[in-house]
């Protein structure tokens, strides 16, 4: 099997792929995933307990896994995760940094900038839905990516994430009180919650369609955008330019980006 481990400042993701056919084909099938809180004071051996006990719960052995790629911008977890994949699974990690094998260009002007979620967001999206694409990835930061037809990554636009952004109303307004990010049933609230909830959703739907509708002018009509991430379906559902919905695109990347990597390993071992 194929560990996959996204780590995010707020969320860390993990998928469990398997080869769903023979032992020649790729890993193609998502056994299991789990979404965890990041927690950076967390050791070794408590990650480690952790992973294990979700394999457990799910019937899985962790002596299955095989490969494991690491997606991070949280850089102080790294060494913990790369001791937790060698002592707990027995595999030294590939970690998405500069030098890996991605199979997509990159048209920063540091590409060692770009985080690396949103590379391998950008790589499964293009092989996916083909380009140009924008990928519109709710994190933390909401992070809106874009690739060109030949499969190049542009850049892109960060803006707040719609959580961190409804914290800060919450803390500077002494008298509002915390509410549920949903879709209100109309857009004229007629309490302070209703309110709160339609300013909220519909200002940070505008946002969003402000933003893309920018971006599709730029880069042409036949643009596709698929979003990702924790309210991706909840916005998505209210935007007039998102055209998918994929919960699983930054697993998938990693997996497209370690299958590239293992490809390029196996043919510099044969040629050298």
């Amino acid at each position: 099997m194929l560990l996959v481990i996204d780590v995010g400042n707020t969320n860390t993701v993990l998928g469990l792929y398997r080869r769903s056919r023979d032992a020649a084909s790729a890993y193609d099938e998502l056994a299991a995933h789990w979404r965890l809180a990041t927690i950076r004071t967390q050791t070794v051996d408590e990650y480690g307990v952790l992973f294990r006990n979700l394999f457990a719960m799910n019937g899985l052995e962790a002596a299955s896994v095989r490969g494991i790629v690491v997606s991070s911008v949280v850089p102080p977890m790294d060494p913990t995760l790369r001791e937790v994949c060698k002592r707990y699974f027995g595999v030294a990690p590939l970690f998405i940094e500069p030098g890996v094998k991605t199979g997509m260009p990159v048209r920063y002007e540091n590409p060692a900038d770009v985080g690396a979620d949103r590379i391998v967001n950008g790589v499964a999206a293009f092989e996916k839905f083909g380009g140009p694409c924008i990928v519109v990835d709710f994190g933390t930061a909401t992070t809106f990516d874009a690739v060109s037809a030949k499969g190049e990554y542009l850049g892109g636009v960060i803006a707040p994430g719609l959580g961190i952004s409804a914290d800060a109303l919450f803390q500077h307004a002494a008298r509002l009180p915390r509410v549920e990010v949903r879709k209100p049933a109309q857009i004229i609230g007629v309490t302070t919650v209703g309110s709160l909830q339609s300013g909220l959703y519909y200002g940070y739907l505008s946002l969003v369609d402000g933003i893309l509708e920018r971006l599709v002018a730029e880069l042409g009509a036949q643009t596709k955008v698929v979003a990702t991430g924790g309210l991706a379906a909840l916005v998505g559902s209210g935007s007039k330019f998102i055209t998918s919905v994929d919960e699983h695109l930054t697993l998938d990347g990693l997996r497209i980006v370690w299958e590239r990597n293992q490809q390029a390993s196996l043919h510099k071992k044969h040629s050298g």
